[in-house]
């Protein structure tokens, strides 16, 4: 039986090949290797990702760091950004995509016609031919074509914390505690809270 390798896991996880996952799954195989690191079963390794884009499921993938666990920090920076660090020894790498590797105008034309919904059947198949390229010359570029790798000093976030639930006193959900707000001396979740401050009295 042939073994799954760390591509095709980060593949099945996301969906489909392209070239942001590819650039997350370099990103992530530089750090876990900088680091000395393997995929975190737990809370070991934080993962904090600078973008919510396809590279992101590939550094969940490898790293083991997701937000159920506490582990994956997001800052909406739109940046193709991931700093890991390790708990034990308190190292971490930066990771960041350098703009090389970047499209050809012919690609960035084509992809902007595709997401569009204006491009031909023609164009369609040309620029998935073109993203199939993309994917493999990262997939096997040199690292440091693509990747700036730096040793940085972090101050980790702390360990995921359970917290109790309370009942909303408007909708009857539960919400973490720290996220209810007070209205009336009553615990309301921030949906809820929201909809007060927009009635006008």
């Amino acid at each position: 039986m042939c073994q799954v390798t760390d591509w095709e896991k980060a593949l099945d996880f996301h969906g489909h090949a392209c070239p942001g996952l590819a650039v997350g799954y370099r990103a992530a195989l530089a750090a876990l290797r900088e680091l000395g690191a393997n995929r975190s079963p737990d809370e070991q390794l934080v993962a904090i990702v600078e973008n919510d884009a396809c590279g992101v499921d590939a550094i969940q993938v490898l790293t083991g760091c997701t937000f159920g666990k506490g582990n994956l920090v997001f800052r909406d920076y739109g940046k193709h950004v991931y700093t890991i660090g390790r708990r034990d020894n308190g190292k971490a790498v930066r990771v960041s995509v350098k703009r090389s590797w970047s499209q050809s105008e012919e690609y960035k034309a084509l992809r902007e016609k595709v997401f569009s919904g204006n491009a031909t059947e023609e164009e369609r198949k040309a620029f998935a031919r073109m993203q199939q390229d993309n994917t493999e010359r990262i997939l096997e570029a040199p690292e440091e074509e693509i990747l700036d790798i730096k040793h940085i000093p972090l101050e980790l976030p702390r360990k995921a914390r359970i917290f109790k639930s309370v009942e909303c006193a408007v909708c009857g959900e539960t919400v973490m505690e720290p996220r209810a707000r007070l209205h009336n001396g009553q615990a309301v979740c921030i949906p809820c809270s929201e909809e007060y401050r927009c009635v006008k009295l």
